[in-house]
């Protein structure tokens, strides 16, 4: 396992257009911390889907100012708010992957604050892999905190003194959109709480297919 910062600071020192995603939950701000001590002005994805609780949009506003964040907004042309209702499928691939997709095609590294514990889809997740938009455009994308685990992430915070997203304090452990996310089914399983159990990814860590 590569120290997270040593691992940053090797993959900012080869990237020309580097970008990190955040949905402004621990490990996403814990991560945003750790590559602003090298890259303050890098630039910070967040999927607007319309449908986030409102504590996330205050939090990342929050955030954002103080520490004067280069956020960038990501949001589809055009929204459908209840889409959740007829397909969750469709309404992440709507206002989650489309958007981010055609954004990560003008950057060349995306961090991503991933970790192996969060769910089984992510237990053989690699710090550093290419990742292939369906245009052929190939990234790489870096995983610092792959092996991290929630106890590491919450003492990273609590030591340089970041507050986090108050919904944890609600008992929620993986927070998504408000209409798809509830506090865990399984105590065992953080993200058993996202989309009723029934999924465990929406789609923007998935390789696409080519040509689509």
């Amino acid at each position: 396992m590569t120290d997270a910062r040593t691992l940053i600071a090797e993959q900012l020192a080869t990237a020309e257009a580097p970008c990190i995603t955040s949905s402004f939950q621990a490990e996403c701000v814990v991560l945003v911390h750790l590559v602003r001590e090298l890259r303050p002005d890098i630039p910070v994805l967040f999927l607007d889907t319309v449908h986030h609780f409102e504590d996330t949009y205050r939090y990342r506003d929050e955030i954002s100012g103080r520490w004067n964040l280069n956020l960038v907004n990501l949001r589809a042309e055009e929204p459908a708010p209840g889409l959740w209702r007829e397909d969750t499928h469709a309404c992440c691939a709507r206002h989650k992957v489309g958007p981010l997709f055609a954004a990560l095609a003008g950057y060349d590294v995306w961090f991503t604050a991933l970790r192996r514990d969060q769910s089984p889809t992510r237990a053989n997740l690699a710090e550093v892999e290419p990742f292939t938009l369906a245009n052929g455009t190939v990234l790489r994308k870096v995983s610092p905190l792959a092996a991290w685990t929630t106890k590491d992430v919450w003492t990273y915070a609590e030591a340089h003194g970041i507050p986090l997203l108050p919904l944890y304090e609600q008992g929620y452990t993986s927070i998504g959109c408000e209409p798809c996310t509830s506090p865990p089914l399984d105590p065992d399983d953080p993200r058993s709480g996202r989309w009723g159990g029934a999924k465990r990814e929406c789609g923007i860590h998935i390789q696409p297919a080519q040509g689509s």
